[in-house]
């Protein structure tokens, strides 16, 4: 039954994302973050599903008229650049070309919907309805997976979709706390009251489940998320209380075995997982060393790297016989595509932390936009935030929900542009030039008879 319905409801959308393909750009975020046919058990598990809303998209879109110029920014063009060393690095990989192509296309498909996006979303009402497809579409995970993890007793471990990115309890717990930050902005923006606890009753549920998917990483993201949320909030010291109490009642709920766990903190020397990353980062290190300009390529998790840079001293345990992800976004970056990889990665949320701050200064006094754009950048900063400390244990430098945040600067920002260009006053038109007089024409009187 699941399987027909999720079909049919895909398929019926089809029609309408070739007449409108900005509603095609919203059905491909709900399909790529929430992965609905993932929750049936038979032919739709496996059904391209993205690939038909992505046919229907491109082709509304080469014929539709909600298409805009393309938004030029430090962002997108840092983005752009990214892609491209992406593409080179890909020439130069280690891993065999099959495995490179395959994770390339998957690379570049995520961009290029993102990019079409950036040309296709202006305006509050329509950046809002993206904002509410990302936190639905991730929040119904975290939702489910509070309400188990109270039910529980903390003793289960939540997870995520099967098959999708955040399918592991780390990368889950991650996207829900970078989730929190646009939770609060739609919170604070709602008008109405049942929609305001609504969204207060799934914060609380979404932060069950954070602590619920006992991610070290994710609980690191979640405290420093709290304490940027704080200060970005306009009340600092009530803030930070208010957080602060909310999570030493959540951690207190937990059992302890989640307080063993957390505890491997300070003493990852005796923790497995946290000595796999270290020899994991290390072999990447020795990696990008060798070859600083193009890394790997695409896919370091395999025994071509790992048999040549492994690290023999102290890891004997591993060497020869264990390959892992790299479980850092920054070494991934590294790994894959070398220093100049890293570079535009960690550029690219630079510029977008900076942009996002001179956007919130220029609009706190502007009467159209001061009701909501300053709110929004600094909660983009705040999930920012999370995912920078939370992703140095996660290998997610592929994920879409760091992009779409970031792309939510870049459609404020192209929003701003384009009314500021309509308020503009109309150059008046240069005066034809005057032509030349025309000579006087003298008459003779006439004489008189």
């Amino acid at each position: 039954m699941r399987d027909i319905l999720v079909t049919a409801i895909i398929f019926g959308l089809v029609p309408f994302v070739l007449r409108s393909p900005r509603l095609g750009a919203y059905v491909w975020v709900w399909l790529a973050m929430m992965i609905p046919h993932r929750m049936a058990y038979g032919f739709a598990r496996t059904m391209p599903f993205s690939h038909v809303i992505a046919l229907s998209l491109l082709i509304g879109f080469l014929f539709s008229k909600e298409r805009r110029p393309f938004p030029v920014n430090s962002i997108t063009v840092i983005q752009l650049l990214f892609v491209c060393w992406m593409t080179v690095t890909s020439f130069f990989a280690i891993n065999s070309q099959d495995i490179v192509i395959d994770r390339w296309l998957m690379v570049f498909k995520i961009h290029l919907m993102l990019m079409v996006t950036f040309m296709l979303i202006r305006e509050r009402k329509y950046i809002e309805y993206l904002i509410w497809i990302m936190v639905v579409s991730v929040g119904f995970y975290g939702v489910k997976g509070g309400i188990w993890t109270v039910l529980t007793g903390g003793g289960g471990r939540v997870w995520g979709p099967s098959g999708g990115v955040i399918m592991g309890n780390n990368e889950l717990g991650l996207a829900l706390t970078m989730l929190v930050p646009l939770l609060y902005y739609l919170l604070k923006t709602a008008d109405h009251r049942w929609v305001r606890i609504g969204l207060a009753a799934s914060g609380v549920c979404i932060c069950f489940a954070i602590l619920g998917t006992q991610s070290r990483g994710a609980l690191l993201a979640l405290v420093t998320m709290a304490l940027v949320l704080s200060l970005k909030g306009g009340h600092p010291i009530r803030g930070t209380l208010i957080i602060a109490a909310v999570l030493a009642v959540a951690i207190t709920f937990m059992p302890d075995t989640w307080t063993g766990r957390m505890s491997t903190i300070q003493s990852y020397e005796h923790d497995g997982s946290a000595m796999s990353r270290i020899y994991t980062w290390k072999t990447l290190w020795n990696l990008a060393l060798d070859r600083p300009f193009v890394g790997a390529g695409f896919a370091t998790d395999n025994i071509r790297v790992f048999s040549k840079y492994a690290p023999l001293e102290g890891f004997e345990n591993f060497y020869g016989h264990a390959v892992f992800v790299a479980h850092s976004i920054y070494f991934q970056a590294l790994g894959e595509h070398g220093f100049p990889g890293l570079f535009l990665y960690v550029m690219l949320g630079v510029a977008t932390w900076r942009k996002a701050g001179k956007i919130a200064r220029v609009t706190k006094e502007d009467p159209e936009f001061m009701t909501w754009v300053p709110l929004l950048m600094r909660m983009i900063q705040v999930s920012l935030a999370g995912f920078a400390v939370g992703g140095a244990f996660l290998t997610l430098v592929h994920f879409d929900l760091p992009y779409y945040i970031a792309g939510i600067v870049v459609l404020v920002d192209a929003t701003l542009r384009e009314r500021q260009k309509l308020a503009e006053p109309a150059q008046p038109q240069a005066r034809a030039p005057r032509s030349a007089p025309r000579p006087l024409q003298l008459t003779t009187p006439s004489r008189q008879s």
